[in-house]
């Protein structure tokens, strides 16, 4: 498996005690509900899968008329009154929601297309999936730090997890079933004084390395300078940009089934 789901829990969990880092995932859920706003019609059910605010339900909530949570890590889960899911593990209900929402966790799950039939089996037809999730040119600056700290130690370890890029998002949804997918990139440009300030955010975030084949051994204090060296040459001398690629998605369930 490429991705260790138990650690995803973990970081999921320390990320909702450190108190989550937000932006980019409120830019994200902001960008959903208004495109959600300009559809002509009141959603009966939806879910929403990823809540690191527990109060994205009741603003979801005025949208629908009910809604349900589900979140990989039990403590965001439980601050929303939602359980806990493994998208690619999940036994759906059928034909439950007219809406799913699905925000900054199908990125880092072992079987996407699995993932996304789950989802297409529990949608009523007619229903609408949107959301977003981290997408392949996310983090270039921490890639090329991370680089220069292992030609410190002299080894390659895995650093950062292989986001899907975008051209494959449309077609993964049309292979789950789903009609008139559409998929927009938010390219984010986010300006850090150091090395140190772009990592706090992404554990604060849920997003720092949850693959199984990662290094268990720390980085030395040398190739941690390397990587911060590196991160802050990428700059103007006082601050660097790093890039965070979220991709936009969209599509229906056909009215009726399709043979």
């Amino acid at each position: 498996m490429l991705f260790d789901m138990e650690l995803r829990v973990l970081r999921r969990d320390r990320a909702a005690r450190l108190g989550p880092e937000l932006f980019l995932l409120e830019r994200a859920f902001e960008d959903c509900l208004d495109r959600i706003g300009l559809v002509q019609r009141r959603f009966r059910s939806a879910l929403l899968i990823g809540s690191p605010d527990p109060n994205w339900p009741e603003r979801l909530g005025e949208l629908v008329d009910r809604v349900e949570v589900a979140d990989p890590g039990p403590l965001f889960a439980n601050a929303a009154n939602g359980r806990e899911i493994i998208e690619d593990r999940w036994e759906p209900p059928t034909a439950a929601y007219e809406l799913i929402v699905s925000i900054g966790t199908l990125d880092t799950v072992n079987d996407l297309p699995r993932a996304l039939r789950s989802i297409r089996e529990a949608m009523a037809p007619e229903g609408l999936l949107i959301g977003a999730m981290s997408g392949g040119d996310t983090l270039p600056q921490l890639r090329s730090a991370m680089r220069s700290a292992d030609q410190l130690s002299g080894g390659a370890s895995a650093h950062v997890h292989p986001r899907i890029e975008a051209s494959a998002v449309a077609p993964l949804l049309s292979s789950a079933g789903f009609v008139m997918p559409v998929v927009d990139v938010d390219r984010v440009q986010v300006s850090y004084s150091s090395f140190d300030r772009l990592v706090g955010d992404l554990r604060a975030m849920a997003a720092t390395n949850v693959l199984t084949a990662r290094s268990r051994r720390s980085l030395t204090r040398d190739a941690l300078d390397a990587a911060a060296q590196s991160f802050a040459a990428a700059g103007d001398g006082e601050r660097t940009v790093e890039i965070f690629e979220i991709l936009h998605f969209a599509a229906w369930v056909p009215a009726t089934e399709q043979g």
